[in-house]
């Protein structure tokens, strides 16, 4: 076996479910979950109807690269969104089976193990598949921590040179997973920088860009900021999209991968093996959802009137605020992280992620521990009534 199976830590909804061992909650409460950022929002009938009126494709092999009309539908989606030149579709973008294979995929592809010191820097708190793609590549994950006192962001001069020598794969996440927070272009532009010195390649997770609150200030996208400092060809850089949060539709298991044409050369050699095509039915869905933007923007209201209404419900017992971007808050607690949430779900069967989960302790801190993730999936009647079963919760504390 692969040695490095050794070194997967649980994930984090094990954790949980080992956190709420021996628990049984209230009955007279039904449950309300908002740990995991599980859109819970109705999926379009139309997407639906496309689905079901190409189930004959099922008899058919699905091409790794995907169809013509896919790549197309995606390559004019992003000249719309982030008003970017003619992309090609052939050259820049390959569809996926959703952000999270690709993630792990695109490390194996991207990362030689075989060089001493391999190493992949992620942010902290982060996605665990960043961790789990470095260490299965034989990297080693390096963690720059995302704390309060700096705005959540990554402080990309805390690292030395001798250590950007070694890294050879970046992942950011923005809007981030669990803060909420944007990356501004000066932060692109220093990204971009010590890549074009040290050699790395970016992989930007942006699975959560289309769930906003200004529609003056959506957030940069890493092919949209390459393209505004003038780099045009995207060098070194690849975009990770999905349908599942902007669309509502988690199961269909469809996004892409956009940037470097030369990276993604290889990424598709990769993937002709790794052998996680999109079905035919399912590439006819996704083209006709990539085409419509007028579900996304009810589905961006539906958060942002979840979002006005609950922030100020919840603002005088715990310090929430407006991400930038996304549909979690991420808040100190008044407890242990790992406590609240068991007793928030022992005494009220509201589930709500510790903070210390999504996080690794490094430069001698947890950057997690004391906080929760929150996430406003649910419908909104939901989420008010979980909204005041923890005001109620804090009451008693």
């Amino acid at each position: 076996m692969n040695p490095n199976l050794t070194r997967l830590q649980t994930y984090p909804f094990e954790k949980l479910r080992a956190l709420f061992a021996g628990i049984e909650a209230p009955a007279g409460l039904k449950p309300i979950r908002l740990s995991i950022g599980e859109p819970q929002h109705p999926t379009p009938g139309f997407i639906r109807q496309t689905l079901a009126d190409n189930l004959g494709g099922l008899s058919s092999y699905p091409a790794t690269a995907g169809s013509d009309a896919l790549r197309g539908a995606i390559a004019h989606w992003l000249e719309r969104r982030y008003g970017l030149p003619k992309i090609d579709p052939i050259g820049q973008v390959i569809p996926v089976s959703g952000t999270r294979e690709a993630l792990f995929a695109f490390a194996q592809c991207v990362v030689d193990g075989t060089r001493a010191n391999a190493k992949v820097l992620c942010p902290n708190p982060f996605y665990q598949i960043y961790e789990g793609a470095a260490l299965l590549a034989n990297a080693e994950p390096v963690f720059i921590n995302n704390l309060p006192e700096n705005d959540f962001g990554s402080d990309f001069s805390a690292i030395d040179d001798a250590t950007w020598r070694d890294i050879q794969l970046v992942y950011v996440c923005s809007p981030g997973n669990p803060t909420g927070r944007l990356l501004k272009l000066d932060e692109w532009k220093t990204l971009f920088e010590l890549s074009d010195r040290h050699g790395f390649v970016i992989a930007a997770d942006e699975c959560y860009s289309e769930i906003y609150f200004d529609d003056d200030a959506k957030p940069i996208g890493g092919l949209e900021a390459a393209w505004r400092l003038g780099r045009t060809d995207f060098r070194n850089v690849v975009m990770f999209s999905s349908l599942s949060k902007r669309s509502n539709v988690p199961g269909m298991r469809s996004g892409f991968v956009a940037g470097d044409a030369r990276i993604l050369k290889d990424f598709l050699l990769y993937r002709t093996y790794h052998g996680c095509a999109l079905g035919p039915a399912v590439q006819a869905a996704s083209i006709v959802a990539w085409n419509d933007e007028e579900h996304v923007v009810e589905n961006r209201l539906l958060y942002r009137d979840k979002f006005a209404r609950i922030t100020p419900m919840l603002a005088p017992y715990l310090p929430v605020s407006l991400p930038d971007a996304g549909f979690y808050y991420w808040v100190r607690t008044p407890l242990p992280d790992t406590e609240f949430a068991r007793r928030l779900q022992a005494e009220y069967n509201v589930t709500v992620l510790p903070g210390s989960f999504l996080a690794r302790e490094a430069h001698g801190v947890n950057p997690g521990a004391g906080f929760v993730r929150i996430a406003l999936v649910a419908d909104p009647h939901e989420c008010v009534e979980a909204a005041e079963r923890i005001i109620d919760f804090c009451k008693n504390l």
